[in-house]
Formats: C-alpha cells, structure tokens, sequence
C-alpha cells in the first residue's frame, strides 16, 4: 500500500532542520560567521592587530578578520567612497571596503568624565579626520581609522578605563544606562552599580565572545525609561519590590531590524546583587539555545517569541540560576513622558544637569572637546551620552548654569532646541556604512533645518527617524515618523534616494510599531514637503491633546500621503 500521505494527496512532512542550537547538540558551523568564530574567538585578533596587522598593514589582514573578528573590538571597514545605494547588494564585500575603519568606543551607562570626552576628542582629531557621531546606543563611533593607528587609539583610550572590546561582533555589546543614574530627583534606583558589576563580571570573557548574534543589553531605574527597555534583547528595569525595596523587573527578546518584536516580561523581581547572575543567565540561554542557522533568525527575540515567557523563565531559573525569582511588580510607564533629558533640570542634590542636542548625533573632535572645557570651566567632572543622540552635563551649580547654556549655544549646541531638533534622529548612512542604501545623516541635519524654517513654532513631540537600509539603527519603527531609506522612482521616471515611511511608531505606555501604507514613499529632495504636509494635516485635524501617532492611527490614508 502507498504510504498514506500519498493516498490522501498529501506530502509527507519533513524533519525541521536543526537550528544549531549548542544545547540540543548542534555545534558543527551552519554558515560562514558560525565557521568562522569556531575556528578562533574573536577575541584573540587584538594581538594579530597589535603586533601584525598594525606594522604590516592593511594589505596584510586575513579577510576571516576583516570582515569577522575585527567587530569584536569595535572595529568595521567604511564603505568605499562614490559607490551608490544600488550597489549595496550587488558588490562583494571586498569591492564595498575602503582601507579605513569606522570605531565605536563603547560608553556603559552613557558615563563619561570630562578626561575620557578629551581623549575621545584626541583621538578623533589625532586619528579620525576630526569625526564623530553620537550613537543612539550611547556610543561614540569615529571613522576613517587606519589600522596602522589602532594600538596608539587603544593606549590612549584605555588609558582613561575606555574601550572598544565588543563594541561590536556578536557579542553582549554596550550596556545602556540612564546617563542621571545617581542623581535624578525622581529616579527608581541606581543601576550604576549593577552596569559595572556585569561589565567587570563578563564583557570580553570567553563564555560570552561567541553568541548567535549581538546582544543588547539596558539597565536603570529611570522613571522615564530613557533606556528603551522595550527594544533590548535583556533589560533590567527599576521597580519598586514586594518588600518595598527598590530591584528590578526583567525582560527579554526585544529588537527591531527587519522583523520588530517589543520585549517581553518575565514576570520576576530580580535584586540588585542578583543582576550580574542573571544576566549571565539570560545570556547563556541565548548562547545555548540560540538560533545560529539562518543570521536573520540568530537573535534572542526568536527564541522568546517560539517559546513564550513561562519556558524561558522556567529555563533560567531551574538550569542557569538554580533558584526561583520571585514574581514582582511592572514598571511603571507615562504615555507622554520624554525621554531624553534634553533642557536644565535640577539634580537631587540641588545643582543641575543640563541635556543638549546636536543635529542627529553629529559632532567632531574638536567639538567634544569645547564640550569637556565648557564642562570643567564650570566645575563639571561628567559629560554623558544619551540613547537619543544626545549630551549632558551634569553637576552644575545653580549660579553657574546661564553661564553653561550660553557657551553650548555658542557652539550651535542647543539647550531648548525646537521640535525637529530635539527629536530627529539619524543612523550613519551611505556615507560610511556598507549595508546603507541613502544619505542620512546630512539629509536629517537639512530637514531639521527645513522644518525650523517652515513651522517655527510646532509645537508637539513628534520624532522623525531617519534610516540608511532597512535594518533600523535609528529605530524607524517606533518612530512618530519613521524612514526606511530606499531607492525609489521620482516624477521623471529615474531610481533616486528616497524613503518608506512609517508613521505612529513608539514606545511606553502606547507602544506600537509604525503603521505602513500601501505605496507610502517619498523622494529624498521632497522629504521636506512631505513631513511639512503631513504635519500640517495633523495640527488641522487632531483632536485637544491628540498625540500624533493616535492621530495616525485614525486617519484616512490619503490624510497621511
């Protein structure tokens, strides 16, 4: 008899393949990354760098390290210069690299004294034709970078306890922390603590120097969530325990890129001193238990997703803790809460912090330098970075802080910027990222420009994200106005730069990602007359008190085109 799939016209179903998951026994190489991080950690090509690649040059580095193992110390080639978005996917990687790096020097918590911004500025100057852009994970990135400069970078910045040890790769990479972490009036609890301790306990370890993919990590107790706890593969967010001390609540699986997922809640309390262990624990699991298969399917947000929040906390607390949590309370969010700090704000021991917005997170080396002399011709110590492209300054005495304003002004460093300045973000784009389609970068500073021009005085918080490719550095999904860069066709018939929009992303209590409408792009030189439009249309037709993206979320399409 025929096997009865095939008497009932059905075929057969096939085993699913395995998903190279260590714990399940799965650990020979699925793909060239998998290969290649077994054949030698990523961690052991600093002495290659240092004692080889550096002297030898560029022309002697192994293309395994290149283009693999160099991230694990922040390190990624440029793109090479004049070759256009629709030749992203169509190079080789050899014939997109330029023969310089982009560095990230990593900022856990966004904590910066005013020495360590100096020598970011040193370097930057010294080494990286005076660039740097302030990333929205708290970063600095600098760019065209030889390798031959590499040691000389690392002395200087590790001189002052900085570094780029998996900065990138796929590793835990920087650990995201309100940049008011001890000082903020209103603040759950301070996690500087906690940051340190896992930063001490496991960055640049070899248990953690071979994930599936990168892992991002926050932990705060900011009560306006600043962190964005929501799009981390692990967060710690303060809360207030069921004995009426101050911990953590804990989620995971959260990321954005082409396939977005919010984080989920365990459900449990973890403790201060218990935070480093966790963490340990959630990042083993994903170590474990990962995907490493397809790349697009290697991040933790997968594997929650497929098992549910009961299977993954059972999993940590009985095979990686050895103990339950306790359940505990959920944070507490405000629908309409800023997030990044921006303006002069009293501290809880009455100086002030004081947040400012350069365009889209670009600045200079000698830029962050005036910040760190602003800083301490102010009797300030601390510069911090925030998840919004953003600065601070922080202890500021009250008679000094007209002073501070003036002289960040000064420097077209805005302390009361408009709308469009406090609220416009951009990722790196074509003009030195690989994977990037379109400008962005220059594009965001103009439109901020543009929009400032012709609506001075808008007056509601609408964020305008502004991405090179679609994998969402600069958060478009959860953006009031999100913009995939894309070519796209103008009125003329010809493929130019333009955008996807996105509209009514965000995060907190109303979090959602942006609603996509059906043919809903722009050109990159009518981009201005787009958001103008629609903006417009939204202070025409919201209701009192209405936000944008409940605006969006009611309107005809054609009010949104």
């Amino acid at each position: 008899m025929p096997p009865a799939s095939a008497a009932t016209g059905h075929k057969p179903s096939r085993p699913r393949r395995g998903e190279g998951q260590w714990a399940l026994g799965y650990r020979e190489p699925l793909n060239k990354n998998e290969e290649n991080k077994k054949n030698d950690d990523g961690l052991n090509v600093r002495r290659r760098i240092i004692d080889i690649y550096s002297k030898a040059g560029f022309d002697s580095i192994d293309p395994a390290d290149l283009r693999g193992r160099f991230r694990w110390f922040g390190l990624y080639t440029q793109r090479a210069p004049g070759i256009d978005g629709g030749k992203t996917a169509v190079l080789e990687p050899e014939e997109l690299d330029d023969r310089y790096f982009m560095l990230r020097v990593r900022i856990d918590g966004g904590q910066l004294s005013a020495a360590q911004l100096r020598a970011v500025a040193e370097v930057s100057t010294a080494y990286g034709r005076d660039t740097a852009d302030i990333t929205d994970r708290q970063n600095v990135q600098l760019h065209w970078v030889r390798i031959e400069d590499v040691p000389a970078i690392w002395e200087r910045l590790e001189g002052v306890g900085l570094s780029t040890t998996e900065a990138c790769g796929d590793t835990p990479r920087v650990i995201m922390g309100c940049p008011l972490a001890g000082i903020a009036e209103d603040e759950v609890i301070d996690a500087s603590e906690q940051i340190r301790q896992v930063y001490d306990d496991h960055i640049g370890s070899p248990l953690f120097s071979n994930l599936p993919r990168k892992f991002k990590t926050a932990i705060a107790g900011c009560s306006v969530h600043c962190t964005n706890h929501e799009i981390n593969d692990v967060a710690f967010v303060g809360v207030v325990g069921p004995d009426g001390q101050p911990g953590f609540d804990l989620f995971v699986g959260g990321g954005l890129s082409t396939n977005p997922m919010f984080a989920q809640r365990l459900g449990t309390f973890v403790r201060p001193d218990q935070v480093s262990e966790v963490w340990a624990g959630v990042c083993s699991i994903f170590r474990d238990y990962g995907y490493r298969r397809l790349r697009h399917r290697a991040r933790i947000k997968f594997l929650v997703k497929d098992w549910g929040t009961e299977k993954f906390r059972e999993l940590l607390e009985k095979e990686y803790l050895g103990y339950a949590l306790p359940d505990g309370p959920e944070p507490t969010l405000d629908p309409g809460t800023r997030r990044d700090h921006i303006g002069v704000h009293r501290q809880r021991d009455g100086r002030f912090y004081v947040g400012f917005a350069p365009k889209v997170g670009r600045v200079s080396g000698t830029g962050l330098s005036r910040i760190a002399d602003i800083a301490e011709a102010h009797g300030s110590d601390r510069v911090c970075t925030t998840a919004d492209q953003k600065l601070i300054i922080l202890d500021v005495t009250e008679d000094r802080v007209d002073s501070v304003v003036a002289a960040l002004e000064a420097e077209d460093l805005e302390v009361r910027p408009s709308t469009f300045r406090r609220q416009t973000m951009a990722c790196t784009g074509i003009e030195f990222c690989k994977l990037a389609i379109v400008e962005t970068k220059a594009k965001g500073a103009s439109l901020i420009e543009e929009l400032e021009r012709r609506l001075p005085d808008f007056p509601e918080p609408v964020t305008i994200n502004l991405n090179g490719c679609p994998n969402s550095c600069a958060r478009i999904q959860v953006a009031d106005i999100g913009l995939k860069g894309q070519l796209v066709t103008d009125g003329e018939g010809n493929q130019v730069e333009g955008y996807q929009v996105h509209l009514g992303g965000g995060m907190g209590l109303n979090a959602a990602f942006g609603r996509k409408i059906r043919g809903l792009k722009t050109t990159a030189d009518e981009l201005p007359d787009y958001v103008e439009r629609v903006l417009r249309r939204y202070l025409a037709k919201k209701e009192d008190g209405e936000a944008f993206a409940t605006w969006v979320a009611r309107a005809e399409d054609a009010d949104l085109k």
